[in-house]
């Protein structure tokens, strides 16, 4: 497994961060490839995806842990662990922790893309982006 850590600032106080991290229905707006995404019953959440011009569905369990801490689990293939985690700064600004655990192979079976080190960059990118993505839309709202 690999693991990948990022974190962004944004300029909003950790509340307004934490509730919009559970509004799974905004992610499309600021995370590559997902379409539509959905809570469902049971801290449970569905997702349709693109990438590589293939659409695919996900479902996941949702869960809070500890103090700021959500945390996600694939229960349908491919199989992806992660969490946000959120800490203030100052009373106007709040870090976004990302951390994602992931099989390299798993991702490029089911998502395409490039192999080995060029892969890990290109899942680096696209993280960093979908954060700098939420911090745009976060501020703007």
């Amino acid at each position: 497994m690999s693991t990948l850590e990022l974190h962004v600032d944004v300029g909003v106080p950790i509340d307004r961060a934490w509730e919009t991290l559970h509004q799974l229905e905004h992610y499309p707006r600021f995370v590559e490839g997902v379409r539509g995404a959905r809570t469902e019953a049971g801290g449970r959440a569905h997702l349709e995806v693109e990438t590589g011009g293939r659409a695919q569905e996900l479902d996941a369990e949702v869960s809070d842990r500890g103090d700021r801490v959500m945390e996600w689990l694939t229960t349908s293939a491919p199989e992806l662990t992660g969490s946000f985690s959120v800490a203030p700064i100052d009373k106007n600004h709040t870090r976004i922790q990302a951390r994602l655990e992931y099989d390299p192979d798993t991702i490029r079976d089911s998502f395409g893309g490039p192999k080995g080190f060029a892969q890990t960059n290109a899942i680096e990118r696209l993280v960093r982006s979908d954060l700098e993505h939420f911090k745009e839309f976060v501020e703007q709202r």
